[in-house]
């Protein structure tokens, strides 16, 4: 049995029920704990009874230490204070010998327990960004991403937890500071902090629109491969972090930011495919009456020409910053930059 935690609201409802859904697909035993950041989502989560899914309202999970730091933190600020206290509130609360934490934004494609298989008896285990070096945001970011991190319920991995929840209660926020940001920028030294920590080392796992490009993507058994293209070695995606993704009030959606180039092979076997089942949950929820915003539309899609503007912006700041190179054709490609999809003719 894996046990995993995450937590989402009704404006990502259709993410949070696409990642429970790929888990049944691919993992024979696990339960997803779930705290449900608002009570629309607790309310649908309560009544749908999905199977090996337990949502937890905030009532239930917000303790006075977060409350009271709860008014100083914007929303996306709180969810990564937060981080650390699901996964703590989850094993104590149902006494779990182990917890996964998984960001809602992924899907998975393979079993993740070949992820976990291969830490051994380490009692913690973390993920590198992998950035690609056009991409490299470690220095700001972090060198490791809170979106799949596996403790243990033992001594060497509740000390990392707990002094986490700790850090975060502290200072948890959406700009550098002191060498911090948010709740990753903890995690850097974590190999000489704690004892029991493993980093994560199949390139199937933490695959994300940052280091993507470092493979092709190709389709094997009616599943997505990557193929390295540094040495050529093949490997089945376990999971995708679709960070970035957005869907539009008019019925449109994009991959991600325009910052990262994706090639049309990623974007046809990962992104179209995903856009389209969190289409698909959203028009399911509408002809269930459930008429609230599942996939977190807020604006209509911008004008090509806007984007092409912010295009130009971007890269030409990532030049100037020394980032990317002004040399490289591919760096004003912008078709390969453009990631808008009308979501009623995705097939």
């Amino acid at each position: 049995m894996i046990n995993f935690c995450t937590l989402f609201d009704s404006n990502y409802l259709s993410r949070g029920l696409a990642l429970h859904g790929s888990l049944s697909a691919v993992c024979p035993s696990f339960h997803l704990y779930v705290v449900a950041f608002d009570d629309t989502c607790y309310e649908y989560l309560s009544k749908a009874g999905l199977p090996n899914l337990t949502p937890i309202s905030l009532k239930e999970f917000e303790d006075e230490q977060l409350l009271a730091i709860k008014p100083t933190r914007s929303a996306a600020e709180y969810c990564w204070t937060c981080t650390p206290s699901i996964i703590l509130y989850c094993i104590r609360q149902f006494n779990l010998p182990t917890c996964t934490y998984i960001d809602a934004d992924m899907l998975f494609y393979q079993d993740p327990a070949v992820l976990l298989d291969e830490m051994g008896d380490k009692s913690i285990l973390i993920s590198e960004h992998r950035y690609t070096k056009d991409y490299d945001q470690a220095e700001d970011s972090g060198i490791y991403c809170v979106q799949f991190m596996y403790f243990r319920n033992d001594p060497k991995g509740m000390a990392a937890l707990r002094w986490w929840r700790e850090r975060c209660l502290e200072w948890c926020y959406a700009r550098m500071e002191d060498g911090k940001f948010g709740d990753q920028k903890y995690l850097d030294d974590w190999l000489q902090r704690f004892e029991g920590v493993h980093v994560l080392q199949h390139p199937g796992g933490g695959l994300a629109p940052w280091n993507i490009q470092q493979y092709s993507v190709y389709e094997k058994d009616g599943r997505p491969w990557i193929r390295s293209l540094k040495d050529q070695q093949i490997a089945p995606v376990v999971f995708f972090h679709f960070h970035g993704l957005k869907i539009y009030t008019d019925e449109k959606g994009s991959c991600s930011g325009i910052l990262y180039d994706l090639d049309r092979n990623t974007k046809e076997k990962l992104f179209k495919p995903y856009m389209r089942t969190l289409w698909q949950i959203s028009r399911q929820l509408i002809a269930e009456e459930h008429h609230f915003n599942s996939n977190g539309a807020r604006s209509a899609a911008p004008s090509r020409g806007r984007t092409f503007l912010d295009f130009l912006i971007v890269q030409g700041a990532a030049m100037r910053a020394g980032k990317i190179s002004p040399f490289r054709l591919k760096n004003y490609n912008f078709s390969r930059h453009y990631h808008f999809y009308n979501l009623t003719n995705l097939s």
